[in-house]
């Protein structure tokens, strides 16, 4: 899968794939060398773990082998992800027990990206997200976090907490959401201990960089 650039106001990056595991990872790595193309390395985690979910989610709901395509776009401050698929079935968010295997995939879209949604097409539709390119990547990721556990929070418990209370409930929360990542993760065939080893070494790698 070769870079395809085109220089427009929005840079553009079209990759047609067949929903399949093997094209799953080769979507990933494609990803990330049009990213260098671009010099958006920055936004290369962000956009590795979405380009995933997105994927993955033709592969289990649509079909194996069915045609789709990832398009990769700058728009201004932002990199926005569209996975297009030829299935009309729009995906719901819904809530999740703590016991499930699956159903988080569009939690985790909510979580990482700013924005997402859905627009059907004539053929089919597609699913969107978008990644902010302002700004640092270490303050980008506490306001994404901080997001992520306020809309946890509330699935969790259905309410709100104040002053001391909200502090302990977010950090259970924090608890928690690494947990079901984990478990996300481990479901897909990863080996948990490496994805903390992974994610405490970006951590340490922004915090010197700061």
């Amino acid at each position: 899968m070769p870079c395809n650039e085109v220089t427009e106001p929005r840079i553009r990056c079209v990759l047609p794939f067949a929903a399949a595991a093997a094209e799953v990872r080769l979507l990933r790595r494609a990803t990330v060398r049009q990213l260098r193309c671009w010099d958006l390395l920055i936004a290369a985690d962000e956009a590795e773990l979405l380009v995933t979910e997105l994927a993955t989610n033709v592969v289990k709901h649509v079909g194996e082998g069915a045609p789709a395509a990832l398009i990769l776009e700058r728009r201004g401050g932002r990199l926005r992800l569209e996975v297009h698929d030829n299935s009309q079935a729009v995906p719901v968010v819904r809530d999740v027990g703590r016991g499930d295997e699956s159903g988080r995939g569009l939690h985790l879209l909510t979580a990482v990206s700013v924005d997402w949604g859905t627009v059907l097409t004539a053929v089919g539709k597609a699913v969107w997200c978008e990644i902010p390119l302002i700004g640092g990547a270490g303050c980008r990721r506490v306001e994404r976090a901080a997001q992520a556990l306020e809309t946890y929070e509330q699935a969790a418990c259905g309410t709100g907490h104040h002053g001391r209370g909200r502090e302990v409930a977010l950090i259970e929360s924090a608890v928690e959401l690494i947990a079901d990542l984990l478990h996300w993760t481990t479901a897909r065939g990863h080996d948990p201990d490496d994805i903390l080893d992974r994610a405490q070494m970006h951590c340490e790698a922004e915090a010197k960089a700061a």
